[in-house]
């Protein structure tokens, strides 16, 4: 028989990771937060209401997380209607959000506390690759527990164990520090190259096969800003929460992080502009502006 499993956090890349591991043929039991609307199209494909965060824990003997950052990690373990009131001793959990390695240590040790086991396992490939079950996933744990939480991440994409607890978060922020950078990089040349008048499918197709290729320049600006569109691929918000979580980790390992500090405060503009929740690839106004040029295709 599949392993019983629970699911917490129901948004943009939970529904799906839940409907990839309901595919899989394991049993799901799953809550609401405040929109029920993911929950009944989860129990349409089979789930279960475990009702709350508690609920789940007590009907599941594996526990995946996948909410915004710590604090919401940790009201769903910890809370007045967490999973660990309920669930039963040995209980594995599996955070898939994207927090700091410090809070994620944290969190793990408090559930070793209580009885439990612990795998760290944040994301990489978006909505989309949530959906057709393909996501990469770095996890950290002791290889007891990752062995308990593979087949779990099997159902949800590639997994791989990257180290012991904490060190999924690592190698998922050493992910976010590049594409936050590399992103702002390619907007800069391109905004450059239309200011001095480039043809810009022309330096598109020059530069994707000279070393200043890169995937994001490839794939996601091609289908982002540059087709004029800003809809939610990853908020700009999020990259900028995982940012902040690199920069506290930074400056706790006594790590120089310039680069990234700047490509923070670019965010952050970009946010306070009302941008937050467009995909990340909105902070390339600000450079259009700056110059005074439109590199876009098509307006957004």
């Amino acid at each position: 028989m599949a392993t019983p499993l629970g699911m917490i956090g129901l948004g943009a890349m939970g529904e799906p990771m839940a409907a990839s591991l309901l595919r899989a043929g394991f049993p799901v039991t799953a809550c609401a937060h405040r929109d029920r609307r993911a929950l009944e199209r989860l129990m349409a494909l089979g789930a279960r209401d475990g009702g709350d965060p508690g609920g789940v824990g007590a009907a599941s003997d594996v526990v995946v997380l996948c909410v915004p950052d710590a604090p919401q990690v940790e009201d769903a373990l910890f809370g007045e209607h967490g999973a660990t009131l309920r669930a039963k001793p040995g209980t594995l959990f599996i955070d898939m959000s994207t927090i700091s390695p410090i809070a994620s240590r944290a969190i793990g040790a408090r559930l070793r506390e209580g009885g439990f086991r612990f795998v760290d396992a944040p994301v990489s490939g978006g909505p989309a690759r949530a959906t057709s079950g393909t996501l990469t996933i770095m996890a950290g744990g002791t290889p007891e527990d990752y062995r308990d939480a593979e087949p779990v991440l099997l159902g949800m994409g590639t997994p791989r164990h990257v180290g012991p607890p904490g060190m999924g978060e690592v190698v998922k922020l050493v992910n976010q520090i590049i594409i936050a950078n590399t992103v702002l990089g390619n907007i800069e040349a391109l905004t450059f190259a239309a200011k001095a008048g480039a043809d810009i499918d022309a330096v598109l197709e020059v530069i994707g096969t000279a070393t200043g290729a890169n995937y994001l320049l490839q794939n996601w600006l091609p289908k982002s800003w540059l087709a004029g569109s800003f809809a939610p691929g990853f908020a700009l918000d999020l990259l900028r929460k995982d940012l902040a979580a690199a920069l506290d980790s930074g400056r706790a390992m006594g790590v120089a992080m310039p680069s990234s500090a700047l490509a923070y405060q670019m965010y952050t503009a970009a946010s306070g502009e009302g941008h937050g929740r467009d995909d990340y690839t909105s902070v390339a106004q600000f450079y259009e502006r700056a110059a005074g040029v439109q590199v876009r295709t098509k307006p957004a």
